[in-house]
């Protein structure tokens, strides 16, 4: 019997260290039947009358089913920490700082405030920028790592800089700072400005339609000669007549950029025609209509206006000389020059000489005499026919009739091919660029491309709505476009992305709008606007399923194919 007061002695001091020793700590200041029955010490929510809110962190989203050691895993709930970092793991390699409710929600680690973040950090998704991918920016984003990236329009764009050739950046030594030209809420390269400096757009070039003189509708470099652009205008001129009188074609002889084309002055007169600035007509006359006395043809002229009170002694000194008659023509005809010792004006024959041919020597082409000369062009100009290679005329079989592509100028240029056709037919967008030569063929005739993608390889590559080579379309252009424009055009939808002529979506849509909501971009797409009336009853049948949100890309993500089985 002694040992029992002894025995009872220990059972109370065991009890009251147990009691002394609390597994969660000594400043817990709940009462254990918070969280305890009096059965066992297990927790059961389902019982406990303990609410997590007076701890100071309330409990939401995906913390509402953690279980508590996830957290708390010594039992000593003070020493557990509120803080995202103190549990979960930095996927992001501190690379984008250690406040992940900045980007993330208790709810899921899926980001949804994308554009939002942008604009917190200065660099707002404007425009094409809205829809890139994520990785065309964040290379590093495969390992979820998020480092600082620079804001300048070139950081990402260097390559794109580099590689431009309509106009050449690098070589036109264009600014670096993009905005300068181009809209950053535009969804293309578009021009908004530009230094037009090295060509001054003043009088009559003062235009605000870049397409009047960029015709292929790139800003390629143009040549800055006026009759590349005003070919039309002198072949139109009737007053005078500008191809007809054979006049130059450097406009800036006569020209300024005054609009109108007026005034105008006719230095070269001279050379080309008759001397009334040297010679003895030099200082005899004051303006055009003295000898032009028919103002809308300058074709017409008259000498015998100022000559004809010395018609008596013309008639006088020109006795016995045959077909002497006192009219203009007959003057100009042996005076080419206004001279008494001339008497040959060629261009009163029946081969005037224009263009090249007025600084050819007689003899280049009067081989065998004056008599008979032919005034076929390949009759002198066979030898340039068989030499040349850019294109290979021969080769080719071109027409040997110089003048069907040819004028007289100097060097052969300007030049057409009016029987392209036969080669390759110039339809729709082709026919408007087919003055423009140097598009397509970039001065090399000989060995252009007669496929679309030998010429579109670039616009195949940037095409970005959608993004045709991480698409992998096809690179036959015909495929889907026509030569008229890029659109519309058609799309084999089934084959590549999702199957909406055939399967459950067949027939169940009318215009590419119903599900491509945005029509600037079509790799936006929506399901829910179709199937919306079904939240409910698609809710119910994914309640088991971890991560699922009703929305368009988890649909899709889920269900490739539109079934429910994928």
């Amino acid at each position: 019997m002694r040992k029992l007061p002894l025995i009872l002695g220990l059972i109370l001091l065991t009890y009251y260290n147990r009691v002394q020793q609390n597994p969660h700590g000594k400043t817990l200041q709940f009462s254990c039947t918070d969280c305890h029955t009096t059965e066992e010490w297990s927790f059961s929510a389902a019982t406990a009358s303990f609410s997590h809110d007076s701890t100071g962190y309330r409990l939401e989203g995906q913390h509402v089913y953690t279980g508590c050691k996830a957290c708390h895993t010594s039992l000593v709930f003070s020493e557990a920490k509120t803080n995202c970092m103190d549990c979960h793991t930095d996927m992001h390699n501190n690379t984008v700082g250690q406040d992940c409710a900045e980007c993330h929600t208790q709810n899921s680690w899926i980001v949804s405030n994308t554009t939002e973040i942008h604009q917190n950090v200065g660099f707002p998704l404007l425009g094409a920028h809205n829809y890139a991918d994520c990785a065309s920016c964040h290379t590093s984003v495969s390992r979820l790592e998020f480092p600082p990236l620079g804001i300048d329009c070139i950081d990402c764009h260097r390559d794109d800089y580099q590689s431009t050739t309509k106009p050449n950046h690098m070589e036109a030594g264009l600014s670096t700072n993009c905005i300068e030209c181009h809209k950053v809420e535009a969804f293309e390269w578009t021009l908004t400005g530009f230094n037009h400096d090295f060509f001054p757009l003043t009088k009559g070039h003062q235009i605000n339609d870049c397409a009047v003189c960029h015709t292929s509708g790139f800003f390629e470099p143009v040549s800055t000669e006026c009759i590349s652009c005003h070919q039309q205008d002198f072949n139109a001129a009737s007053n005078p007549s500008h191809q007809g009188s054979g006049f130059s074609t450097n406009c800036t002889e006569c020209h300024s950029t005054e609009p109108g084309w007026t005034p105008a002055e006719f230095k070269d007169h001279d050379a080309a025609y008759f001397p009334v600035y040297s010679g003895e007509h030099r200082g005899e006359w004051k303006n055009c209509t003295d000898c032009h006395i028919q103002s809308g043809n300058y074709s017409l002229f008259s000498c015998i206006d100022c000559h004809e009170h010395n018609r008596s002694d013309m008639d006088k000194e020109h006795g016995g000389i045959n077909g002497y008659s006192f009219n203009s023509m007959a003057c100009f005809a042996c005076h080419p020059s206004g001279r008494e010792e001339e008497s040959f004006n060629h261009n009163a024959t029946g081969f005037p000489l224009t263009g090249a041919h007025g600084a050819t020597e007689c003899s280049a082409c009067h081989t065998n005499g004056y008599a008979g000369t032919a005034t076929a062009c390949s009759s002198c100009h066979l030898p340039d026919y068989n030499e040349t290679g850019n294109p290979n005329h021969s080769s080719l079989e071109i027409s040997v009739n110089c003048e069907e592509c040819h004028t007289t100028d100097i060097g052969w240029e300007p030049a057409m091919f009016p029987n392209h056709q036969d080669y390759y037919a110039l339809n729709g967008a082709h026919a408007a660029i087919a003055g423009s030569c140097v598009l397509c063929h970039g001065g090399n005739y000989q060995n252009t491309p007669g496929n679309c993608f030998g010429c579109h390889t670039t616009d195949y590559n940037s095409t970005s709505d959608p993004v045709h080579t991480a698409a992998k379309f096809p690179a036959d252009c015909e495929t889907c476009h026509t030569e008229t424009a890029w659109t519309p055009s058609s799309f084999q939808h089934d084959d590549f992305y999702f199957p909406i002529y055939s399967g459950k979506h067949h027939g169940e849509w009318n215009v590419c709008a119903d599900c491509h909501t945005e029509p600037s971009n079509y790799s936006i797409f929506s399901c829910t606007n179709c199937h919306e009336h079904n939240q409910n009853e698609t809710d119910a049948k994914h309640r088991e399923v971890n991560d699922y949100v009703f929305n368009s890309i988890n649909c899709l993500a889920c269900h490739p194919n539109g079934t429910e089985d994928d």
